[in-house]
């Protein structure tokens, strides 16, 4: 039980791929929350039902306020917050186009959720780490930030942003034994999405692996980050895609 009784927060947590990250904490004994715009209630129920703790609570990432609270309500109900997983992200319901026709408010919407909400939950999640002497944050990037997907500029200069945060973060956190690392994952399906058959096929045919990527293929690598097993790595980016990039 790597993360018995530890404090996990898990943005956009009522998602599918949220979802997974919870069960996989949860199992291993982690106290979790889940702030998102949408009900996590289900999430939060499959927790308990099989004997584990967890919370839910509204949050909108892209504001100070409303994030400041949440962190302060994680930390007072489960005594620490132990791990931040900067899951939610402005994605479903983008809208794409080439980037000479995009509207400015639709670029400043993606930026305000994937990349100042990820920012100002680590920014509310630090003090109590500082306290505690550790901690773990783990921010969640995309392929398409290492392929330039066409169509939707706002989201994979978001995602891309991820990653040069994240090693900034790392440098200014490691004096307090913080380790600040990024995930990439590759296409995965979600709930309320339709994918042309051929776009899924296509992605296959892309990776070394060549299986349709699930959400419980990022599990593993989000836990491990989370764990003592990574204590010495920070400011990485581990891509966990089947093979489609290799970063180096």
């Amino acid at each position: 039980m790597r993360f018995d009784g530890k404090s996990v927060i898990i943005t956009g947590g009522g998602g599918k791929i949220g979802k997974a990250y919870a069960m996989g904490f949860a199992k291993e004994g982690a106290k979790v929350a889940l702030p998102d715009i949408a009900s996590a209630d289900h999430v939060v129920k499959a927790i308990q039902d099989m004997g584990g703790t967890a919370i839910s609570m509204a949050c909108d990432v892209s504001d100070e306020k409303s994030v400041k609270a949440m962190v302060d309500k994680v930390a007072k109900e489960f005594g620490s917050v132990d791990v931040l997983v900067n899951n939610a992200a402005y994605f479903m319901t983008v809208k794409k186009s080439v980037f000479w026709e995009m509207e400015v408010e639709e670029f400043d919407k993606a930026m305000a959720v994937n990349v100042r909400g990820s920012w100002l939950c680590a920014k509310a999640a630090f003090p109590y780490m500082k306290q505690q002497g550790k901690g773990k944050i783990i921010n969640i990037s995309s392929g398409t930030a290492l392929n330039g997907g066409q169509n939707y500029i706002h989201y994979v200069t978001s995602k891309g942003a991820l990653i040069a945060m994240t090693r900034a973060m790392a440098k200014e956190l490691g004096d307090y034994n913080i380790c600040v690392n990024t995930v990439s994952p590759g296409f995965v399906v979600t709930e309320g999405r339709a994918v042309d058959p051929s776009f899924n096929a296509s992605r296959v045919g892309n990776r070394a692996i060549k299986r349709v990527q699930v959400e419980n293929d990022l599990v593993g690598t989000v836990l491990f980050l989370s764990s003592p097993e990574s204590d010495f790595m920070t400011g990485q980016l581990l891509n966990v895609d089947g093979g489609a990039h290799f970063v180096g």
